[in-house]
């Protein structure tokens, strides 16, 4: 970060001299130059780390050192977290949807390089995760700290993260267009001119600088060659179906295999996973990376790389056991995905998503055409497989649609691109309701979405609305008491609390006022004959949905937020209501 001295001077330059609008561009344009930068340093790093391990390596051997790399990457990138970061960094694009729902869109500055150089140890060591969302990560990161330099608001610093993770997508497979509906599918921000222009500006500027610096050397690109047949449309509605149950196993399965690797030790953890990660990959070296060198294999027609870089290799002459050998990559492709990550090492889901899905769809065609004696495009259900597992994945099907459109230079395949992707998304959608990037968000309630009403609500929290300025009586306290602090007291409800702050009930101003002034009866009537216990309260951890329903149901203006019994104060509709509304402004568009 610069010094204070000169980040104030020129931000008083900035608003002296450029206006907000025509700033927001200028920002979108330099975080276009980062988020495309780093894209190629990573696309770098990591090719020649993996060439400098496995130069001489083939598809038709066996190495016995696919023992030892997978491990030791986890093992250097745990290091470099606990002794260099100090802080977690894992699962990018969701620390990224957690700043923006629940830290004001900031992110911390290490997150610029961390991710890349944690990455770099485990992909390049063989991890079989992909560099897509530390990217994402790092080009957010590059558009918060950008912003937060020139102080913006969190309007635009959002903005500015949706920008960079747009120019990371972008220059990592040159495709704009993808970028940008990345960020609105995924990071949800709202379309609109104000949003649309600068994520444009940004992902053309990232697919420029890494096209300039690299020329055509993508992670992956293919051209297409066989056109689509209009008879095979009820072939690619059935890989929708099979793309989207595949969609739900890859969420579960990894969900899955990452929460019981927690409760794990440390040491057992990163042992245990680190060395069946090593023989996943020793017996499928398929798994090794990303995986993007296989799938240009798989693509171009050289299907039986799949085969030939097994342990089971032999078995592929005979086409059902080939068609096993296939199948079990897809499954153990998720597997080695979940233990990679699981045992502490950084990478995304992105690209084993895309692996998985042309897997499923070089599988869907091999099924078909052993069966039925067709002759089906290995290459364009494989293409077309990886969208429907990205769309059912991430729940993104527009993302899938574009990216796959422009890694292949055009949109031949756009109908039955559109088809599987939109099935894939509803099979998926049926059985998860969240993504794999939301879903332990959405359960933790601190998940943002395009609907204006929960985002708002997501932001507010019970514990920053209770208001503790009501006066409060003892159980024991006789009516002349309870007067004497009506006497005083700016609110018409009055908790009933102990010494110990133990909550007994409320006593309703409404409902003493026609005995309150007969001093007869003050000393020989208590606050515990005169107070009632409400039929609903709040938990400060409950959310607004939560409280919004209980007002609801109650009918009340004012409820008592209890903690394990004990009395914290009153939260209002009119404070609920208030927040609301400064909050709504907050997300809302000039």
């Amino acid at each position: 970060m610069l010094p204070k001295s000169i980040t104030g001077k020129l931000l008083v330059w900035r608003l002296r001299h450029i206006k907000q609008r025509e700033f927001v561009l200028i920002l979108s344009v330099l975080v276009g130059f980062g988020s495309g930068l780093a894209a190629v340093i990573l696309k770098n790093t990591l090719y020649y780390t993996n060439y400098f391990l496995t130069n001489g390596f083939s598809y038709h051997g066996i190495y016995y050192l696919y023992l030892a790399f997978p491990l030791i990457g986890i093992i250097l990138t745990i290091l470099f977290i606990r002794f260099v970061v100090k802080d977690n960094i894992s699962h990018g694009v969701s620390k990224v949807l957690y700043a923006i729902s629940k830290n004001n869109s900031q992110i911390k500055p290490h997150n610029t390089f961390s991710s890349l150089i944690a990455c770099t140890l485990t992909l390049g060591f063989g991890g079989s995760v992909g560099p897509e969302a530390p990217i994402v990560l790092t080009g957010s990161a590059i558009g918060s700290n950008l912003a937060r330099l020139f102080r913006l608001d969190y309007r635009t610093t959002t903005l500015m993260i949706g920008c960079g993770a747009a120019g990371a997508i972008a220059g990592i497979f040159e495709a704009p267009i993808a970028g940008a509906i990345f960020v609105l599918e995924i990071l949800m921000l709202d379309l609109t001119v104000t949003t649309l222009i600068p994520l444009l500006i940004t992902t053309v500027t990232a697919s420029l600088v890494s096209y300039l610096l690299m020329g055509n050397e993508v992670l992956f690109s293919f051209t297409l060659n066989s056109p689509f047949i209009l008879r095979h449309i009820p072939f690619y509605l059935l890989l929708g179906v099979f793309t989207g149950l595949v969609s739900v196993f890859f969420i579960r399965g990894s969900i899955g295999i990452e929460s019981i690797m927690k409760k794990a030790s440390p040491v057992v953890r990163i042992g245990s996973a680190g060395i069946l990660l090593s023989v996943l990959i020793f017996a499928y070296p398929s798994l090794f990376g990303e995986g993007y060198t296989i799938l240009k294999e798989v693509i171009n027609g050289h299907g039986e790389v799949i085969g030939n870089s097994t342990l089971f290799g032999a078995l592929k002459h005979n086409d059902w056991s080939f068609l096993v050998i296939i199948f079990g990559l897809i499954i153990l492709k998720v597997v080695a995905m979940a233990l990679t990550q699981g045992s502490g090492g950084i990478g995304g889901t992105f690209a084993p998503a895309i692996f998985v899905g042309a897997i499923c769809g070089y599988f869907f065609a091999s099924l078909l055409n052993s069966v039925f004696g067709l002759h089906i495009s290995y290459a364009n259900f494989a293409l077309v497989g990886m969208a429907g597992v990205m769309a059912g994945v991430m729940h993104a099907p527009l993302t899938a649609i574009f990216l796959i459109a422009e890694i292949t230079g055009g949109y031949l395949l756009l109908t039955p691109l559109i088809m599987v992707s939109a099935i894939a998304y509803l099979t998926s959608h049926i059985f998860e309701s969240h993504s794999i990037y939301t879903r332990q968000l959405a359960a933790r309630k601190e998940l943002i979405t395009h609907d204006k009403d929960k985002a708002v609500l997501s932001f507010m929290s019970p514990r920053q609305l209770i208001e503790t300025n009501f006066a409060r009586v003892d159980p024991k306290a006789t009516l002349g008491q309870l007067v004497k602090v009506v006497a005083t007291a700016s609110r018409n409800i009055f908790p009933v609390v102990d010494e110990a702050g133990t909550f007994y009930g409320v006593v309703m101003l409404d409902n003493i006022r026609q005995i309150m002034f007969d001093q007869s009866i003050y000393e020989v009537t208590f606050v515990k004959d005169l107070m009632f216990m409400p039929d609903y309260s709040i938990h400060p951890d409950d959310s607004m949905d939560t409280v919004i329903q209980l007002f609801q149901r109650s009918d009340r203006y004012n409820l008592p937020v209890l903690e394990n019994g004990k009395y914290l104060g009153f939260i209002s509709r009119a404070n609920v209501f208030s927040q609301y509304r400064v909050l709504l402004k907050k997300f809302s568009e000039d």
